[in-house]
Formats: C-alpha cells, structure tokens, sequence
C-alpha cells in the first residue's frame, strides 16, 4: 500500500493543490470528466498574520481509550479517555459507551470530571437518558487541551499501537466512530457552523513515492511507533480521494487530489455543546482533584472521568504517553473554504481562524513530549512552507 493510501487512512492525507480558479468540468486523461469544483481563494499564508499558537498533548493509550469502571469507596467511577489524536472525531461513540455504564446504576444525578470534549458529550448524554449532570472541573471548554485541537473528522489518528490494542478493539472502534459520526451530523447546519463540510486537496510537488515510506524530509527523529488504522472499516462514511489534473489548475504540481472531510469549527461547537448543557439544566462548579478520594468526596453515586491527559497524575495511570502537537492560527479568511497539505504542512479553514499545523515526522511526531511551550520558529516555518504553494502558482499574500 502507498504512502498516500496509508496518510489518507490516518485523517493525515492532505498535500494539497491550489492555485488559481477551478470552475466548472474538465476532463482528465483518458477523457472521463471531473467536477473541478467552485472557485478557490488563495491562502494568504504570511507569518505577520499568525494571531494565535498553541500546544496539547494530547492523551494517547497503546491499548487504545479507557471506557470501564472501578470503585473509589461508594462511588461508580466511569472513565472516559485516552483517544490519542481523536477525541473530537469520536467524542459522541465513546461517551455513548461510558453513559451505558453510568445509567446501569440507575442514577438521578451524575458527576462528570473534566470540560473537554469528552467531558461535555458525556454531560450532554447522560442529560438525555435522564440524569442531573454537574461538571466538575478547573477550566471550561475554551480553557481546554481539546480547544487546542486540529478540528478535523480524524477517528484513527494516533488511536493505540497495532501490537498492543485488543484483537477485537476494531469492533470496538468501528462503533465508536460510526455512533460519533451520526451525531457529529446532527450539528450540521446551525447557527454558528459548529460543523462543516469541506473540500480538501493534496498537492505533491515532488515525484510520487520519491522517498521510501516512512522516510521523513527534514531529518526529524521519531520513535518508531506503529499505529493501528481502522479507517477501512468506515469507507462508505466518506468520500473517495480523486485524481485532480495538475494542468487543469495554474498550481505546478506532480500529482494532485481532492476529497471531502468534515470540520469542527471547535469555537462555535463548543459554544454551542455549552449552551445545550446549560439549557437542559446542566451546572458548572470549578474544581481541581489530586487524587482518587477527592472525587469519591463529591458524594455523587456516580462519576464519569473524562479528565484526558490528566488522568496519569490524577489516577496514576503510567499506560498514558502525550504526543505533543501544536497548530497555528492564521487570521480567518472567510472566502477560503477549503482545506491542503503541502510538503508536511496542513491547512484546516475554520471559522475562527485558518490552521496550520506541521506534521513532519507524520503521527510519531510529537510521541512521548510533554513539553507545552509554543515553538514559534516551527509556526513560522510550516506558514512559509506553505505559502510556496501559492507564490508557485504568482500569488502573493
């Protein structure tokens, strides 16, 4: 399978094109037509207009997410972590799991540990199966790693190691994903864009398979990790990469693609998942926790832990490994409504700012980093490698 293949299963295909204007229908070799689709506005990629960097780590398990129970004194515990690269994309699935164990308690009210995006999908549906729900935690959601995230559908990135995950974690992950994408659906279409559609291209500049799989460009040294891909399982979720013809764009391209993906515009989303929170009664109370007991104090009978990265100091869990990322946040252009990768650096359009985010190195980028200071030399250089793609084609920003 080609490098391309196996980047497009992992949510991190995305080497783009652009250029100039695509309008209408061309035809590629061989004479079948293509959709060329609507007019593309350039990226105005210039490092003056970085507005905002930031950093996560985000909370990876080689077995893939916890979901089970434990007892702390009298207290049901449900956790509800460790998704690696993939807590948006599967927030819903797997907080759906983690509330079918809450509610076999029979609950009137439950507690959830952390405001992140597995924290407010858990509230939310142990709200609709008919439980008081109060949040517990020291910051909300736009104070959050998760507010930090890319915002792409990425249900498999970085979600366990393919030598560790249980035989039949697949199954597991198939329904995760499928129950989040549904609801992920639901959200389409409302004020604010909580949730999109977008075109995404991928633009290779050099030759196809001009380096051998897994070789990086840049020299960076990773660890030599290999992450399961489930995404052969969910084909018929999305749309297909195609062939683009680089001569029907003024980009100078080897080969060029394009695909759909869904965006979470994680500004307006997580308004919106707060506002549904506090509608059906939901209450915040600030709170932090050092140790097991003090949840167990809450004297809820039941308690979902959604605490993320937290949860290796606060339950001690070793199994956690963070993988640092960090994007920056281009001033946004509402014109550009589309997304490209482009030599290891990806472009999401959202709303609330474009982002751009290198991922040299690929998924092991990152692996087993800790650090949260924001690198503005790695900023600027992945917004100056991509505005190569543009300058190529004689845009200027």
């Amino acid at each position: 399978m080609g490098e391309r293949e196996r980047m497009n299963r992992r949510g991190l295909l995305r080497a783009s094109l652009l250029g100039g204007v695509l309008t209408g229908c061309s035809t590629a070799p061989g004479g079948s037509s293509f959709d060329a689709g609507p007019p593309l506005a350039p990226i105005r990629a210039r490092t003056d207009r970085i507005f905002d960097i930031a950093v996560c780590l985000r909370p990876f398990r080689s077995a893939g997410p916890r979901v089970d129970t434990e007892r702390v004194g009298d207290t049901l515990v449900v956790h509800n972590y460790g998704h690696g690269g993939s807590g948006w994309s599967l927030s819903w699935g797997s907080s759906a799991r983690a509330v079918r164990l809450a509610m076999q308690a029979s609950p009137g009210e439950v507690a959830v540990i952390g405001c992140g995006a597995l924290g407010l999908t858990s509230a939310i549906l142990a709200q609709r199966a008919g439980a008081r729900v109060t949040i517990y935690a020291r910051d909300q959601l736009p104070q959050t790693t998760s507010a930090r995230a890319t915002g792409e559908w990425t249900p498999d990135s970085r979600i366990a190691l393919a030598n560790v995950a249980a035989p039949d974690f697949g199954t597991v992950w198939e329904e995760m994903a499928r129950t989040a994408f549904k609801t992920h659906r639901d959200y389409l279409g409302l004020p604010g864009t909580p949730v999109e559609w977008i075109d995404q291209y991928a633009v290779t500049a050099e030759a196809p398979h001009s380096r051998p799989s897994g070789v990086e460009s840049s020299g960076v040294s990773a660890p030599a990790v290999d992450f399961v891909s489930y995404s052969r399982r969910i084909v018929d979720l999305t749309p297909k990469w195609r062939p683009v013809p680089a001569d029907a764009t003024p980009f100078k391209a080897k080969s060029v693609a394009r695909s759909e993906i869904m965006v979470f515009n994680i500004a307006g989303y997580g308004h919106t998942l707060m506002n549904d929170f506090y509608i059906a009664g939901g209450q915040f109370r600030r709170a932090e926790f050092q140790a097991p007991w003090q949840v167990a104090a809450l004297g809820k009978k039941v308690v979902i832990n959604c605490t993320g990265y937290g949860a290796r100091a606060l339950w001690k869990d070793e199994t956690l490994t963070p993988v640092r990322g960090q994007i920056a946040r281009l001033i946004p252009q509402p014109e550009v409504r589309y997304g490209l990768v482009y030599r290891h650096v990806l472009a999401v359009p959202r709303r609330d700012g474009i982002v751009v985010q290198s991922f040299e190195g690929g998924e092991r980028k990152g692996y087993g980093d800790a650090t949260e200071t924001a690198d503005r030399a790695e900023a600027e250089q992945a917004v100056t490698t991509l505005a190569e793609v543009f300058s190529s084609a004689g845009w200027s920003g």
